[in-house]
């Protein structure tokens, strides 16, 4: 059972760096932050992690995933480096290609490409994001990216993205290419999965929910002619989520290969304490 950590990353947090060796030297499999490039001043999305919808302070301080991961593949050898989740719309997927790639390269192909459509309408439609059918707009993202991973001339004509022959490099040293797996937990996403992903990422989903997921995941893999093996599942723990071993052990008992704790702590000191507490907790 692998077990990684999840660090909101911001200007108030300890250091990426300093987190992600401390995990690795502790024994955790993998190290996560998140993305949220900016927060509008006035908008009337409700976040869906509040019960009355107030979207937390700490939303619009979040530093940039990739070089937050930078950082930390600098310092680690060994530590899985993930998102969770980059919102793919908000981003030019030949940039976004280029930025992975770079550093699944550098890290020797340690990146998990966490995704997500985002959840803020403002945020999406100021960073040129078409918030009403995201999802299209970031398959065709993905499908673009995996053309400028997998070949050394790559060319894409989307609905959303169109260009002529290309060459990008660095290639990802994963091959074909980093997982990406899919955040959600709606009706749509184990088809998206299926169609054009490479694994889930259930965030806040009980050990229940995750077991039914991946029960409908599986029958639909076996259809489209893919092995159910092939995926990647990946229970996205929310604050105090799998932090027992008795959460950690019915994870492992439903079949669940990894699962990812929340760090809920901000100072440096006191965030490498609760890392500390953690392996005590769950990797003993």
């Amino acid at each position: 059972m692998k077990i990684g950590v999840f660090l909101l990353a911001s200007e108030q947090s300890a250091d990426p760096a300093v987190v992600a060796k401390r995990a690795e030297e502790l024994g955790f499999a993998s190290f996560w932050v998140p993305e949220h490039p900016i927060l509008p001043v006035h908008c009337s999305s409700g976040y869906p992690g509040s019960p009355d919808g107030s979207i937390p302070t700490a939303v619009g301080i979040i530093a940039d995933p990739f070089v937050a991961l930078a950082r930390a593949s600098a310092v680690t050898s060994a530590i899985q480096l993930g998102t969770g989740v980059c919102l793919v719309p908000e981003r030019n997927p030949l940039l976004l290609a280029k930025e992975i790639a770079t550093l699944d390269y550098y890290s020797r192909g340690r990146f998990l490409f966490g995704i997500g459509a985002g959840w803020l309408k403002e945020e999406t439609e100021i960073m040129g994001g078409d918030f009403a059918h995201r999802w299209t707009q970031t398959r065709d993202a993905i499908l673009a990216m995996k053309e400028l991973w997998t070949k050394d001339e790559s060319e894409y004509h989307g609905r959303y993205y169109n260009f002529p022959a290309v060459r990008s490099f660095p290639k990802p040293a994963a091959k074909p290419h980093p997982p990406v797996l899919l955040g959600g937990s709606s009706k749509y996403v184990f088809k998206r999965i299926v169609e054009w992903g490479d694994g889930w990422l259930p965030t806040g989903v009980s050990v229940e929910g995750i077991q039914r997921g991946c029960a409908t995941l599986n029958g639909l893999a076996e259809k489209a002619g893919r092995d159910p093996r092939s995926l990647n599942i990946i229970a996205f723990g929310q604050p105090g989520q799998f932090t027992s071993k008795q959460e950690i052990q019915a994870l492992e008992t439903a079949g669940i290969p990894h699962a990812t704790i929340w760090l809920t702590r901000a100072k440096q000191h006191d965030v490498i304490a609760e890392l500390e507490e953690l392996a005590h907790q769950v990797l003993r």
